[in-house]
């Protein structure tokens, strides 16, 4: 089995502290003001597990095709510089896939980055869907870190 490894990585100036936009990823409550998938099914089942927040807390999903279902969970939070989240999916294909955030400060504001990592397992249809990975996953990324930079100067007015 031929492993590929990917990383698919967006990063977005937006124009608050760290310590304003950490929570918003650091509280998986908070990502329906700023999810890019949030939209994807209107009907979407989630459920909270875990810690409220930081490590620990845990988010599952369960949605149309769309969407699929899996769940993730904080295995690394250092306010207001780090998130790393596991990430996995179990429809409509397993795949475990390491996710990060980090906040550097950049001028008035905070250089968000948001990297998701993992590997092509196989050849042939699944490899196909994964090639386009940066371009399907980054557009989502995108929209997400403006939606996440709304929601961070919209709790600053």
């Amino acid at each position: 089995m031929h492993m590929a490894p990917f990383t698919v990585t967006r990063n977005a100036l937006i124009p608050a502290a760290p310590a304003d936009i950490f929570p918003l990823v650091n509280n998986f409550h908070e990502w329906t003001k700023w999810s890019p998938w949030e939209a994807v099914d209107p009907k979407l089942s989630r459920s909270y597990s875990g810690n409220e927040s930081g490590v620990g807390a845990k988010y599952a999903w369960s949605g149309n095709n769309k969407a699929g279902t899996g769940n993730m969970e904080i295995v690394g939070s250092e306010e207001p510089g780090k998130i790393d989240i596991r990430l996995e999916f179990t429809k409509p294909m397993k795949a475990v896939n390491p996710t990060e955030f980090t906040f550097v400060p950049e001028g008035d504001g905070t250089r968000v980055t948001w990297t998701m990592t993992g590997e092509n397992k196989g050849i042939g249809k699944i490899f196909a869907l994964f090639m386009n990975m940066d371009k399907m996953v980054g557009g989502d990324f995108e929209k997400g870190l403006t939606s996440l930079s709304a929601a961070a100067t919209q709790k600053n007015s």
